[in-house]
C-alpha cells in the first residue's frame, strides 16, 4: 500500500526530476486534475488514470488515499511542486487510522517560480515572496495584506494564478498595492505556459504590467528595488560585485 504524491513540474518529462518519474512508472494508477493528467497520458500510456475537476480537491485526495488502502500504488500528481499550492498538505490533513497503513512518499518538483523564473534569468536571486492571487480559498483581504508586506519590505514577488475569466482585474489590482511601495520603473516579467509549446515572456515595469492581459497560466515577477534587465534578461542583484 503506497501512495505518491508527485510534482511533476511544469509539463514535458525533460522537466520532471527521475524520483518524480520513477514514482509514476511504480504506480498502478494515476490520478490528478483532469489538465495535469492530460500533460502525463502520452508520457505514460499504459497507467489507468482517474481524473476530477477543479474544485474537486478533497474528492481526489480521498480517493487516491482509498484507492492505495485498498491495495493499489497510487500516484496523485499536481504540476510544480506539490508541496506548493499542491495536494500534499491535504493529503496529510485527511490521513486517519489508514495512514499508518500506508507507505507515503512525498516527491519534490520544479515550482513555476523556479521554473519560469530560469526563463527569464535570475529574477529571484535573492529574498523573495511567492502569493497566489486565487482567492477561491484565502480572502482577497489576507492576500491584499500579504501583497502590502511583501512590497513594503522590498521583495521580490512572484504571483500565481495572477488572473482568470472571474477574476480578470486581479493583477491590475495587485500592481496597484504594490506601487505603493515600490517604483513604476520597477523591473518586472511574466511567463505563460512554461516549458509548453506556447512558452513566451516579457521583460517590463510595474507601470505596464498594470495593463497585461494574463491567465492562470502566467506567472508573474515582480522585482526589488535593485532588480534590472540586461538584454534579454531579468536580474536580481544578490550583491557579489559590490
Amino acid at each position: 500500500m503506497r501512495l505518491y504524491i508527485v510534482g511533476f513540474g511544469p509539463g514535458g518529462t525533460e522537466y520532471m526530476t527521475m524520483e518524480a518519474r520513477h514514482a509514476i512508472e511504480d504506480s498502478d494508477v494515476v490520478v490528478g486534475y483532469t489538465v495535469y493528467v492530460d500533460l502525463l497520458r502520452e508520457y505514460f500510456q499504459e497507467k489507468k488514470f482517474y481524473t476530477t475537476p477543479m474544485k474537486k480537491e478533497k474528492e481526489r485526495c480521498q480517493w487516491a488515499i482509498d484507492t492505495a488502502v485498498s491495495g493499489k500504488r497510487v500516484a496523485l500528481v499536481c504540476s510544480g511542486d506539490s508541496g506548493v499550492y499542491g495536494m500534499a498538505g491535504l493529503v496529510l490533513e485527511l490521513l486517519e487510522e489508514e495512514g499508518q497503513k500506508l507507505e507515503i512518499y512525498v516527491v519534490a518538483g520544479v515550482t513555476a517560480a523556479c521554473s519560469g523564473g530560469a526563463v527569464l534569468g535570475a529574477p529571484l536571486n535573492h529574498d523573495f515572496a511567492v502569493i497566489s492571487l486565487s482567492d477561491l480559498l484565502t480572502p482577497w483581504e489576507l492576500i491584499e495584506k500579504r501583497l502590502e508586506c511583501a512590497a513594503m519590505g522590498d521583495f521580490c514577488i512572484c504571483l500565481y494564478n495572477p488572473s482568470s475569466r472571474k477574476r480578470q482585474d486581479y493583477l491590475q489590482r495587485a500592481c496597484k498595492i504594490v506601487e505603493r511601495y515600490k517604483s513604476e520603473n520597477t523591473v518586472c516579467g511574466y511567463v505563460k505556459n512554461i516549458g509548453r509549446e506556447q512558452q513566451e515572456k516579457k521583460i517590463l515595469t510595474l507601470s505596464q504590467l498594470k495593463s497585461e492581459q494574463v491567465d492562470m497560466f502566467t506567472t508573474v515577477f515582480i522585482g526589488n528595488s535593485q532588480t534590472i534587465q540586461k538584454g534579454e534578461w531579468m536580474v536580481t542583484p544578490r550583491g557579489y560585485q559590490l
